[in-house]
């Protein structure tokens, strides 16, 4: 299928590995130029390279952490005018809620809700401007279903959820459709990690909480990166015109809703 967005340029977040490459990977197969960003320059260097060695797009990079706001001007001056932007940023760890201070929910809420909120803010005027722009924000599955170990980012996304409801709806009439990308477990070394953590806390081998978690799962198996960037990649298309403001669970059938 061609999503009609050939030659247009995307800021994708935190995409040197994990969702956010899986994103970026999809983007380039549709022909989008990329700007690329994350923490470790060197993993970074190489998924760029990697996508243009396979997709001959134009690909930037600029190794900052998107949570800080001298790294987001550094980013948006890669790419002043993006027509899609994808963003994403590491999720805070899990714990009890006894285990969280004021000062940990500052972080998450940096991280998760005010880094996401900031770089709309930048671009989705320029994109108003020119009636065309798609914005997708990476979020969890524990916005619709929390999850009781990620307080901090249930709290956080939760926030980004509800502000994204109000600002969708106010820009589509200029061509700007802002939607969330909600995953579940995923292949990906958060999902690791989350599955080391468990196996400590329950004195289980590693391998046992994953097969337990895979269990859970009506789809049977952990996603993977690629079939997440497929449909973000989707939601950044010509096709995806007349969605504004969802919130898409890509979980495997984990979340039980029927709203």
């Amino acid at each position: 299928m061609d999503l009609g967005i050939n030659g247009k340029w995307a800021i994708v977040c935190a995409s040197s590995k994990g969702l956010g490459r899986g994103c970026a990977e999809s983007l380039a197969e549709a022909k989008v130029n990329l700007v690329l960003c994350a923490r470790g320059e060197e993993a970074l260097e190489a998924t760029a390279a990697d996508i243009r060695s396979h997709h001959q797009v134009e690909v930037r990079t600029v190794a900052i952490d998107v949570t800080d706001h001298d790294g987001r001007d550094a980013l948006l001056a890669m790419c002043p005018h993006p027509d899609i932007l994808v963003t994403n940023a590491g999720g805070p760890p899990p714990g009890l809620w006894s285990d969280w201070d004021r000062e940990d929910f500052i972080a998450a809420l940096d991280a998760n809700m005010l880094t996401p909120i900031d770089l709309m803010k930048r671009v989705v005027p320029g994109m108003m401007e020119r009636k065309w722009g798609r914005v997708v924000n990476i979020t969890s599955m524990s916005v619709r279903a929390p999850i009781g170990v990620l307080g901090l980012s249930n709290s956080a996304r939760s926030g980004l959820t509800g502000y994204v409801a109000g600002l969708s709806r106010q820009v589509a009439s200029h061509g700007v459709r802002i939607n969330n990308l909600l995953p579940g477990i995923h292949d990906t070394d958060r999902a690791i990690s989350l599955d080391e953590n468990a196996a400590a806390a329950q004195d289980l081998p590693v391998d046992e909480v994953r097969r337990n978690r895979e269990s859970s799962i009506p789809a049977g198996r952990y996603g993977t990166a690629s079939e997440f960037g497929a449909v973000c990649a989707f939601l950044c298309s010509q096709h995806a015109d007349y969605i504004v403001g969802q919130n898409l669970l890509h979980d495997g059938g984990a979340t039980n809703l029927t709203t």
